[in-house]
């Protein structure tokens, strides 16, 4: 079958006659089984896809079929989808069944999406490479020796590699973005609050994000307008307008273009990543466009801030998984305290522990106020700054990620570096801006380079329109 590169693809090819919802399916779950080696699937649903395949067909048919009529979709397994397995890819939750169907997903089922299954994490959404994942590491398929990033990186994968055409993660600190740039996709990261959290597993509620993987800025574009908005069930949503976003992807003639001068001046950026970057610069300027270096002395608060407050903010989430509430029990213990203790530590693996244990730590009474308190002033002082810049420049750009995507294992036994890998990402969580990721070229072994584009707050319409401007 055709390989289809975009949504638009699909339903030219539907509207002709050279393929429909049922042999799209089929097709994917082909890919599925032939790239069962990069473990991207926890559970497919094939015979439920194929149905509402059919389904969607006969409304094509009698002209009733919605706007994502013939978009084959993968969860991430931290969506609630209802009567299917949902666990964040990890042993807590074996066996959990959702009870209810997140907002989100209600939302594209609506508008005909068929969903074809739950795709591998790493656990709670915590990690940078799908290493942490209960389940077993994803594979990148530019490369099965490496990683795919994370945390939804067997959700990008899966749109590299084909097996569907676009997947809905979660970005906690570049979780979307971060795997489509090591797969050579999009990932966008709404504004915090443009899309409802309702049926999202919380890591950290104030940065989690749910967003879109896909192979086209257009394609993201149309699913966010779909996703966002007012929901009765969330009240940190946002009741701002969702705009067409699809429909208004026209970029400006000129924009005004900053980047951090710390972000390509570091000794950690590839050299790769560094040439393809500055090409990207000069091929703006050569456009037309205003392409200004700045400073940013707060970079390298950035990870900290966003380290203190996130693992704080894991540790009161994941606190109502204790063998009692939910999740895994413990058998053989003789009071409360080593039932919490044993199943915790059954269910858990060692980077979620080890986050929530630095959660509690920084939460304790005696260190509350060197930690928490401060890097919440922090976070405020990089939002005001950020937003500074941003008032004289439409654009902050930079790199999405130091490197390529890394070899499996190479840093899993160096936290520090791991951490490092989220060096450009999570400015945008911090202070809850939309960012998008798109594919930048490769580096000399064939691997993709992303660039990644800031904007300003409900501003996504711009940036999806300049980011599209970039993919062509």
């Amino acid at each position: 079958m055709t390989k289809y590169n975009s949504f638009k693809e699909v339903k030219q090819a539907i509207s002709s006659g050279e393929t429909n919802c049922v042999s799209l399916v089929k097709h994917y779950l082909q890919q599925i089984e032939t790239h069962k080696n990069l473990n991207v699937f926890l559970e497919v649903y094939a015979d439920e896809a194929l149905k509402q395949a059919e389904t969607v067909d006969q409304k094509i048919k009698d002209g009733t079929a919605g706007r994502l009529a013939g978009m084959v979709i993968g969860l991430k397994d931290v969506l609630a989808y209802e009567n299917h397995g949902l666990q964040a890819s990890s042993k807590i939750l074996n066996g959990f069944q959702s009870q209810f169907t997140a907002t989100a997903v209600e939302r594209i089922l609506a508008e005909d999406a068929i969903i074809i299954g739950r795709q591998n994490c790493d656990e709670f959404a915590m990690g940078s490479s799908n290493e942490n994942s209960a389940f077993g590491p994803t594979l990148n398929f530019a490369d099965p020796t490496r990683v795919p990033g994370g945390s939804s990186g067997a959700s990008a994968v899966a749109v590299q590699a084909d097996m569907c055409l676009a997947s809905l993660g979660s970005d906690t600190g570049g979780s979307v973005r971060q795997p489509a740039a090591f797969c050579g996709v999009v990932g966008l990261k709404p504004t915090y609050s443009r899309v409802s959290r309702w049926g999202l597993i919380a890591y950290a509620s104030s940065f989690d994000c749910i967003g879109p993987i896909t192979k086209t800025v257009e394609d993201a574009a149309l699913l966010l307008e779909i996703i966002a908005g007012a929901d009765e069930h969330d009240s940190t949503v946002s009741h701002t307008s969702v705009p067409a976003y699809s429909e208004n992807l026209a970029p400006k003639k000129q924009y005004r273009l900053a980047y951090m001068r710390e972000a390509l001046e570091s000794e950690g950026l590839d050299e790769d990543v560094r040439k393809n970057t500055a090409v990207k610069i000069e091929q703006l300027r050569a456009a037309g466009h205003i392409v200004e270096a700045v400073d940013y002395p707060l970079m390298k608060y950035l990870l900290p801030t966003y380290y203190i407050l996130t693992t704080a903010e894991a540790s009161s989430n994941l606190s109502r998984f204790d063998g009692v509430r939910y999740g895994h029990r413990a058998a053989g213990v003789k009071n409360l305290e080593q039932l919490y203790k044993k199943s915790r530590a059954e269910g858990f693996g060692a980077e979620v522990r080890r986050r929530i244990i630095i959660g509690t730590f920084v939460l304790s009474a005696d260190y509350y106020d060197a930690y928490y308190t401060k890097a919440q002033r922090v976070r405020r002082l990089i939002k005001e700054s950020t937003d500074e810049i941003l008032s004289k420049y439409d654009f902050l750009i930079s790199p999405t990620t130091p490197t390529p995507a890394i070899k499996i294992g190479e840093k899993s036994d160096d936290q520090l570096q791991m951490f490092l890998m989220d060096i450009f990402t999570v400015q945008a969580n911090v202070i809850g801006n939309p960012c998008i990721s798109i594919p930048n070229g490769e580096n000399s072994e064939g691997l993709p380079i992303g660039i990644q584009i800031l904007g300003k707050n409900f501003d996504e319409a711009e940036m999806l329109a300049f980011a599209k401007s970039l993919e062509q």
